[in-house]
């Protein structure tokens, strides 16, 4: 050993310093530089102005469900059917998403229970291409609804998404009728269908199964929508009002039920349950 890696293996290292990166957590509303470790203890919601952050779906089984969930496995379908390909290929952009998430796709599957109420809950990842509606997603939502039968427990589902995945084309819109359909089938069993409009939810996904909930609850200051405000005033050549396609507005105009704290989150759909689910059906 030279002298050079004796000197340099006898320098004590020091751990890797937290940068401004981990340590803090800038707000995209009101600017704010909150410490990561309040924010994360806040429910990702920002303690200044209680703007809600976009969250994956490991989060929100750990805030809804209670201990003990299982995540169901996802559903197998054929990857890129239309070999895709724009700035870059299709099966490249899902590879980087489930690297950068761990996750298979958009929606995620949990069975579990909420205060005792058995429950099946899936998750829309915002994060995850968008939350884009594909095939993937498809599949994802009815084994979810179909377990949620077979369990004989509503099926809450919590929507975050820009619409529907291009990258599949036709076959990515055949996912309103069959999430539809599925949807159909919750009803005939007589099982609850409860909605998490969480932000933002847009496109193909408001104009399917976002909307036919028995009950629809959003977070505050969801953006909530089909086309773009751009688009609609444009189109309708006239301004629209202040806070348009927010879950508040929403609620005013009978588009939404409620609109409730992240903190309540839990507390509130226990109490759904309540009502909804009989004793007997409680784990």
């Amino acid at each position: 050993m030279s002298w050079l890696n004796r000197v340099r293996s006898a320098i004590p290292f020091l751990p890797k310093r937290e940068t401004p990166e981990t340590l803090w957590h800038k707000c995209p509303e009101c600017g704010a530089m909150v410490f990561l470790r309040e924010y994360e203890e806040n429910l990702y919601v920002c303690p200044r102005c209680e703007h809600h952050g976009r969250i994956g779906p490991r989060q929100r089984f750990e805030m809804l469900l209670d201990p003990g969930y299982t995540v169901l496995p996802p559903g197998q379908v054929r990857e890129d059917p239309l070999k895709f390909r724009d700035s870059k290929r299709y099966t490249d952009r899902i590879r980087a998403a489930r690297a950068a998430t761990g996750e298979s796709d958009a929606l995620i599957n949990a069975r579990g229970a909420i205060d005792g109420h058995r429950a099946v809950m899936g998750v829309q990842d915002f994060a995850f291409m968008g939350g884009s509606m594909g095939m993937a997603v498809g599949a994802a939502f009815v084994a979810g609804a179909r377990a949620a039968i077979q369990d004989r427990a509503p099926y809450i589902i919590v929507t975050a998404a820009g619409g529907a995945r291009m990258q599949e084309g036709i076959l990515s819109l055949m996912q309103m009728p069959k999430a539809t359909v599925a949807i159909a089938e919750l009803k005939e069993a007589g099982l609850p269908y409860i909605v998490l409009l969480a932000d933002p939810t847009t496109g193909g996904v408001t104009a399917s199964y976002a909307m036919l909930g028995d009950i629809h609850i959003a977070e505050p200051g969801a953006l909530i929508g089909f086309a773009g405000q751009r688009v609609i005033e444009s189109t309708i050549r006239e301004k629209l009002p202040e806070g348009f396609q927010r879950a508040e507005y929403l609620k005013d105009h009978g588009m939404v039920d409620m609109v409730v704290h992240r903190r309540d989150l839990r507390a509130r759909l226990a109490l759904l349950l309540d009502y909804l689910t009989p004793r007997r059906e409680a784990a």
